[in-house]
């Protein structure tokens, strides 16, 4: 479905396609009754769950244990005023299976820190949503755009 502001819903697999893409993600859950939300690398696994590799020694472990928990991952590129957006919902879990934290070890789940005694966090993706925006071709550039396009004397398009 297209919307009229620019905005195209994307389907499910499209999403799982474009998460995968990226690394960096927002994950959001409840904290002492409240939303938190903390910036983690993940990784898709079998298209079917995000893991992110976090210390045990983290806050967030015991507050997305078995809690139902969001997560998005964007990409925007400002100059061709483009991008997407995927939210997942679902229940989040600890992997304590330790076969199975060995096979996501392989799988170059990262932390932003070598976090010594490591857990992984795995988010069921139940509910997916997301939409890309896809600048229209005769829309004006940014004006960052416009600027450095100045700087480098191509101004055919301003003038």
């Amino acid at each position: 479905m297209d919307y009229h502001d620019g905005f195209r819903e994307l389907g499910d697999q499209e999403c799982l396609r474009l998460m995968a893409t990226a690394s960096i993600g927002r994950m959001v859950f409840t904290r002492h009754a409240l939303p938190a939300v903390l910036p983690v690398r993940y990784v898709l696994d079998h298209d079917s769950a995000i893991v992110v590799r976090t210390s045990k020694a983290s806050p967030m472990v015991v507050e997305v244990d078995n809690a139902v928990v969001a997560f998005e991952a964007d990409c925007f590129d400002e100059d061709a005023r483009s991008g997407w957006s995927v939210v997942v919902t679902g229940r989040a879990g600890l992997v304590r299976d330790p076969g199975e934290c060995r096979r996501l070890r392989a799988l170059d789940t990262q932390s932003w820190a070598n976090p010594a005694g490591e857990t992984y966090i795995r988010i069921a993706c139940e509910l997916v949503a997301g939409r890309s925006l896809e600048r229209p071709p005769d829309a004006e550039p940014s004006q960052a755009r416009r600027s450095r396009d100045i700087a480098h004397g191509v101004c055919d398009h301003l003038c």
